[in-house]
């Protein structure tokens, strides 16, 4: 029988989970980019402060856990591990995802109080000009991630850095694993 829900894949290969909290995000992003249209014509209804609290909720708390895994896991293995031309193009990667995510961050914020007011209908605008920022940002910095950090990774991590890293990720989210 057919699976009818998105599932996540399996902390055993951290690379697809990675990839699959980008989809995630992207979905966020999307209803952003829907909230920007809604509001103009039809202003603040429940709809508005559901979606706002799911946005909020996701970049309040899977996003963080995202970036730890990243900041935390993922490029401190691929550091050790990278040698020659992959290493010297880490380097470079690396600087730019690490200040993608203050940035990331820091618009988020601004981002954040906004829909804070559209939850508890206490504002009525959301920024067209910061949701494109904040989108921009996160769909740049995900093609970086998913062009080259994550072929770098399957290419030079072992199995068991996999499995640490994976580990790692699970533990971030306080999921026991399976027996």
């Amino acid at each position: 029988m057919p699976n009818l829900y998105d599932t996540a894949p399996a902390f055993d290969e951290p690379i697809a989970v990675i990839r699959h909290c980008h989809e995630r995000i992207r979905k966020q992003l999307t209803t952003l980019d829907k909230l920007v249209n809604y509001l103009p014509d039809r202003g603040v209804d429940e709809s508005v402060q559901s979606a706002a609290k799911a946005v909020l909720k996701y970049f309040d708390k899977a996003a963080p856990l995202h970036h730890q895994d990243e900041e935390v896991d993922l490029l401190p293995a691929l550091r050790a591990t990278a040698q020659g031309d992959d290493a010297r193009q880490l380097e470079q990667t690396t600087a730019t995802i690490l200040r993608h995510h203050k940035e990331m961050e820091r618009l988020w914020q601004t981002l954040r109080s906004q829909l804070e007011a559209l939850e508890d209908g206490s504002g009525y605008d959301l920024s067209a000009a910061d949701v494109e920022d904040f989108s921009a940002l996160y769909r740049e910095h995900m093609a970086l991630e998913e062009g080259q950090i994550a072929p770098l990774a399957i290419r030079v991590l072992s199995e068991q850095q996999m499995r640490e890293l994976g580990a790692s990720m699970q533990e971030r989210r306080g999921i026991v694993p399976a027996t």
